[in-house]
């Protein structure tokens, strides 16, 4: 299936990234991808798509631009910096940015981008390496309803759930509930691990007897080899909750909001990082907090 009259730019292709971008190449969209470190769009580019040079040479070919990118600062340079994209966008285009940041930023990235006479979504994910290999992340989307349906085929490709939240920054703030959820469970379970493997209990029965019962969330199901084996090869990695934590510190701040459990599992996530565990999978706090046991 061809789509000859849609190209479909890409910034950012880590896990995600990259794996979004192969569910449009199999349906036939022409795809433009620029990433810092070329050396991991090869396997796009065997496929067909077409690698740049500069963020702004993406957007000078694009119908739609995806960005999927590490922090705010990352998307301030490849929109704004040297060769960045928001000046070369055609009058018109939108742009949906699928990064974590916090909602103050993804409205100003909307101002920036109203005032060029362009249109804006963010739309982060909720999921991981399996869902965007399967296809099956769902997209927390803020903005405007005509921009959201205008892109929902593409978001539909790459998901299997599309959630308008609501105007900007509404998206990026369900989305840091939801990993404020994530980080601090991730971290109690691994903390009441510690304490039943220091009362006497082995890890076997722990994991057993915790995980798929009523008191630990459903994810924790695809993470129980994780635990039992250590193997934590990342399908989320550990340096990027600690930076998702950050995010949703920063907007609590901003709003006054009272967060202390997130506040203690963002001090263990960054103790994990400063160990040498970010490269990992965000389980591995459990690691961190069970190898005394």
């Amino acid at each position: 299936m061809n789509q000859p009259d849609i190209t479909v730019g890409f910034i950012g292709l880590g896990i995600m990234g990259s794996n979004m971008v192969t569910h449009l190449q199999a349906n036939g969209y022409r795809i433009v991808v620029y990433n810092r470190t070329p050396e991991k769009a090869q396997g796009l580019v065997d496929r067909g798509a077409i690698q740049v040079s500069t963020p702004a040479e993406v957007a000078s070919q694009s119908t739609f631009l995806f960005t999927m990118l590490a922090h705010p600062n990352a998307v301030t340079q490849t929109a704004l910096g040297e060769n960045g994209f928001l000046d070369a966008l055609p009058t018109n285009t939108l742009w949906v940015d699928c990064s974590t940041v916090n909602p103050s930023f993804s409205r100003h990235m909307a101002a920036e981008s109203e005032s060029r006479h362009l249109r804006f979504l963010e739309a982060p994910v909720a999921g991981s390496k399996p869902q965007a290999e399967r296809g099956e992340l769902v997209f927390i989307v803020g903005g405007k309803t005509e921009d959201v349906e205008s892109c929902r085929p593409l978001l539909e490709l790459m998901g299997q759930r599309v959630v308008h939240v609501g105007d900007h920054g509404m998206g990026i703030s369900l989305k840091l509930v939801l990993n404020h959820l994530l980080g601090t469970s991730m971290v109690a379970f691994a903390e009441g691990v510690a304490l039943g493997r220091a009362l006497g209990i082995s890890q076997e029965v722990l994991l057993k007897t915790l995980i798929g019962g009523p008191v630990t969330p459903p994810y924790l199901v695809g993470k129980q080899t994780k635990f039992a084996t250590a193997d934590f090869t990342a399908e989320f990695p550990l340096q990027w909750m600690h930076k998702d934590l950050q995010m949703v510190a920063e907007a609590a701040q901003e709003i006054g909001a009272m967060i202390p459990l997130s506040e203690l599992a963002q001090e263990q996530y960054q103790t994990a990082v400063q160990q040498g565990l970010g490269q990992l999978d965000f389980s591995a706090v459990y690691q961190l907090l069970n190898e005394a046991t």
